[in-house]
């Protein structure tokens, strides 16, 4: 058995912004179901939901380099995982969790520096691991720490790291000087912790991590190349020797049709009429017109320059002239959000827009349409397609990163140039497909026969760990 800590920014049901969450919330609970015991590090937040938590650790004083900070620790537990919460009010207690206002916090380093020291602390002195899991460049300088800082810490001796890309496009990169963060200056260098004359906290968790690992097999790959590896590249080349791919999971407790409680109508794989009636629900609550022959593209999605919506507007004429509809929840980039208010507008009746994120509404959009779309420029992992698949939502995907994993031509389209006609290919694709009923059938049973539990991805986490 392992002892495992990992530490993150976020996870469900505590604080979420995104997939990171959900992967926390859900990752850590499947390795105990495998006998394994494991905790989580994550900031205090002012909007953090936590119940049943206490104070285990008081009036900690914790260094970022020259600054002090007075810190608590907090526990409660949830799914048989132990969560700790590092109450540092000076550095948590704020509107957003990254930024606010569209403007990152000037000192982010130094909250999430203090995240790993925390977490080191934590290890010290309530949960002695083995392991410690970092996750994306928040948790960066884990590693450094551990391995440079503490090597001479009989506390520490045969600790391992591992650390968990999750988007690479994220590096967490700072004009700072290392003494600021607690260590020694010399680790600034090509090799170190430098990347175009910044301290980068994602390179120092994969210089110094005894493994790395990527959200999926194929994102693995396509970081090591450099149309995707975002100035890292050559780094993730020469630490190929430590990284491996293992695509994310779902939670099906939480994402199923049987059982879920915010569709209008459950069903199955044997018995999806419910589906239907989850169809007309998501049409009559979005305003469209409630013609359930007519196909209807669900999109449930940040709005980013990675998530590649850009490709919809050079082909919005096109798809104007086609038998379909769109529900579509998001929101971010301001030119992505107009390209969908204009649609909205132009087509009232076949285009229906929600801006914001809603939990329950991205549950009925995924239970409703008949396809999901995400024409992503890259996608480490996804996690909607997958959610997709098991209700009978048919995705149509750009073939990159956890799409290409996920995604198959039995039960799903794909299209590989990141261009508009490229795109519009593949949803023609779709739509020819859809006329014909009972191959549609076919292809949505295979996809809810798919199984991409945590199970799986927890086996080879669990591979890993005995590696080292």
């Amino acid at each position: 058995m392992h002892r495992i800590l990992m530490v993150a920014s976020e996870a469900a049901p505590f604080i979420k912004t995104g997939g990171l969450a959900d992967v926390l919330g859900s990752f850590p609970a499947a390795l105990v179901k495998r006998g394994e015991e494991v905790g989580v590090v994550l900031p205090r937040y002012r909007n953090a939901q936590i119940a049943g938590d206490h104070r285990i650790l008081s009036d900690l004083q914790l260094n970022v380099g020259p600054r002090r900070f007075p810190v608590g620790i907090d526990q409660t537990v949830h799914n048989g995982v132990r969560y700790f919460f590092v109450d540092c009010p000076p550095l948590y207690d704020r509107a957003g969790l990254y930024n606010e206002r569209g403007y990152d916090y000037i000192d982010n380093d130094i909250r999430f520096a203090l995240l790993s020291q925390a977490a080191l602390a934590v290890t010290r002195y309530v949960f002695p691991a083995n392991i410690l899991h970092a996750h994306d460049w928040q948790a960066g300088l884990l590693a450094p720490y551990l391995k440079v800082n503490l090597a001479n810490d009989p506390a520490f001796f045969g600790v391992k790291c591992v650390i968990t890309i999750h988007n690479l496009g994220y590096q967490g990169n700072f004009l700072n000087l290392l003494s600021e963060l607690g260590l020694d200056p010399s680790l600034y260098h090509m090799d170190g912790m430098e990347f175009n004359r910044h301290v980068s906290f994602l390179k120092g968790g994969i210089v110094w991590s005894d493994a790395v690992t990527a959200v999926s097999p194929t994102y693995a790959k396509e970081i090591q190349t450099p149309e995707y590896g975002f100035g890292f590249d050559g780094l993730m080349r020469s630490r190929a020797y430590k990284l491996t791919g293992i695509l994310n999971g779902v939670d099906y407790n939480e994402w199923s049709p049987e059982n879920d409680p915010y569709i209008s109508s459950r069903y199955s794989r044997p018995d999806f009429l419910g589906k239907l009636a989850c169809k007309k629900a998501l049409l009559k609550e979005f305003g469209l017109a409630e013609v359930s022959q007519r196909p209807l593209i669900g999109i449930v999605s940040r709005f980013a320059d990675q998530k590649g919506f850009g490709l919809l507007g050079p082909i919005a004429g096109e798809l104007a002239g086609q038998n379909l509809a769109f529900a579509v929840l998001g929101s971010g980039e301001a030119r992505d959000e107009a390209m969908f208010r204009s649609m909205a507008a132009a087509w009232p009746d076949r285009v229906g827009l929600r801006l914001g994120y809603d939990e329950a509404l991205a549950h009925r959009i995924v239970a409703g349409g008949d396809m999901l779309l995400m024409p992503s420029r890259y996608e480490p992992c996804g996690l909607t397609q997958m959610y997709a698949l098991r209700y009978g939502t048919v995705p149509i995907v750009r073939a990159t990163g956890g799409l290409e994993d996920t995604v198959d031509q039995e039960t799903g389209f794909k299209f590989q140039p990141y261009t508009p006609e490229a795109l519009m290919g593949a949803i023609q694709e779709a739509l020819g497909a859809w006329q014909d009923r009972a191959g549609w059938v076919i292809r949505m049973r295979r996809g809810m026969a798919k199984d991409y539990s945590w199970d799986v991805a927890a086996e080879e986490y669990q591979r890993v760990y005995r590696s080292l």
